[in-house]
């Protein structure tokens, strides 16, 4: 009973939490516009909102996943959801859009501590042959809270304000701390007694800082002052990695391992491809199309609700079949509705946006559940907290350099202007160009599905 109890309580836990934390991000997307004009800040800076979140959350995920391993996954989920309740309140009362951003890097740490450990306790706790149906349940999750993000932001914006995004998620994150503080009496800390590399872990946060740094102000010269050290950071820690005794990351999986190395790139190339998806389609719809926050918020459910939806059917087909056919599969839709997207103009119906958005979502439902399954289920145990921190170290990276690419394209053609009526032609072209870009790298991303081998299974 105490088994089933630890199942159903994780279960519960990490989809709430999951669900909460999406509820958020996607609801915020739709106040972008919003924002803007209560801060009064050019484009480029508004991208910075999301992006300071998702690098941070990147820069932190793979010594959390580490400590997770070594000190207790359960105990570093718990700190991760104490530091995200905590930090979205300062989010809801920044007083600038400064304060904004620097409030956003804390709250990435608190979601990395979160997001590095959900999928290795779902390990932990749920044997080979029925992990797929619960990774499912809380991608599942993921989605549901995507979906309902956006008109709970477009709804709760003109009535009351941003802010209310933060004031009323924060409470409600609760729920899942009391319930994994409460109810799971387990705990699972697989490397315990292994040393943590704190150098491997600062050079790896620098070096991913300046690197990402650098790219989000491309095509400008400095941005070879920190592309460059941020390049070299990277390498070193690499070497690193590959001679110590106790490495944060273990990299001679991606050497060994064809099948945690594939999928990793395919993840990483799926949700680079994505994640600006929202933010681009909720301005394109208000500002290139006039459609109101919450008309936009209700179109954009569209996708998540389809992901939300197929998820466990995709996760526990995985557990039967090879995960590569469904990754292929849906990867494959992906690039199809990416691509259409590239060729959208102010006088397409919003009933066609809101069919191609199926097709993304059914698309992104095929390929996430079975592609973490598979990386979660082709490594040993003690690896279980590293996993977890790589799945989301690609989602985080990809988000980044998913923004970055919509930010390196917006500052060639619209430079430090806002979005308005004389700056719409050069907002569209920006547009249409970031899916032509994304589309060409999901093509790539099915070629690392397609190959990446038979999944192993641990017996």
């Amino acid at each position: 009973m105490s088994g089933r109890l630890t199942k159903i309580s994780a279960t519960i836990a990490v989809a709430s939490a999951s669900f909460i934390n999406a509820v958020m991000l996607s609801a915020l997307n739709v106040c972008l516009p919003i924002i803007q004009s209560e801060f009064s800040i050019h484009a480029v800076t508004l991208t910075w909102i999301n992006t300071s979140f998702v690098l941070s959350n990147a820069v932190f995920l793979i010594a959390a996943g580490k400590i997770g391993d070594i000190f207790g996954r359960k105990r570093v989920f718990l700190g991760g959801m104490a530091m995200f309740i905590v930090t979205t309140l300062l989010c809801g009362i920044s007083g600038s859009a400064e304060f904004l951003i620097l409030f956003r890097v804390l709250q990435g740490l608190g979601s990395a501590m979160v997001n590095a450990t959900i999928m290795a306790i779902l390990s932990s706790v749920f044997p080979p042959q029925k992990r797929g149906m619960a990774i499912g349940i809380g991608t599942a999750a993921i989605y549901t809270g995507l979906s309902f993000g956006p008109f709970f932001g477009g709804m709760l914006s003109a009535a009351l304000g941003w802010r209310w995004i933060f004031f009323i998620t924060a409470p409600v994150e609760i729920l899942p701390f009391l319930i994994t503080l409460i109810c799971i009496r387990e705990e699972w800390a697989d490397a315990k007694g292994e040393k943590f590399d704190l150098a491997g872990s600062l050079i790896y946060g620098v070096s991913l800082v300046l690197f990402m740094y650098g790219i989000t102000i491309l095509p400008k010269i400095i941005a070879l002052v920190y592309l460059i050290p941020g390049t070299a950071g990277l390498i070193l820690f690499i070497r690193r990695e590959l001679k110590i005794s106790y490495p944060v990351l273990e990299i001679r999986l991606f050497n060994s391992n064809r099948v945690f190395a594939f999928s990793s790139v395919a993840a990483l190339i799926n949700y680079m491809s994505t994640y600006a998806i929202t933010f681009l389609l909720s301005l394109f719809l208000q500002f290139s199309m006039g459609v109101s926050p919450q008309m936009t918020g209700l179109i954009l459910t569209t996708q998540p609700i389809a992901q939300a939806a197929l998820s466990p059917i995709a996760g526990k087909f995985s557990d039967r079949i090879d995960p590569a056919i469904l990754v292929t599969t849906g990867m494959g839709m992906v690039t199809v509705g990416l691509f259409i997207l590239s060729r959208l103009t102010s006088n397409t119906s919003s009933f066609f946006i809101v069919f191609i958005l199926f097709l993304l979502g059914c698309g992104y439902a095929f390929f996430s559940s079975p592609n973490t399954n598979a990386i979660m289920g082709s490594v040993e145990k003690r690896y279980y907290g590293q996993a977890s921190g790589a799945v989301a170290t690609m989602r985080s990276l990809g988000m980044v350099l998913s923004m970055g690419i919509t930010t390196i394209i917006f500052s060639v053609y619209m430079g430090p202007r806002g979005i308005g009526a004389e700056t719409l032609d050069l907002f569209n072209h920006s547009f249409r160009l970031s899916f032509l870009i994304f589309s060409i790298l999901c093509l790539v991303g099915i070629y690392f599905s397609a190959v990446r081998g038979n999944s192993k299974r641990e017996k």
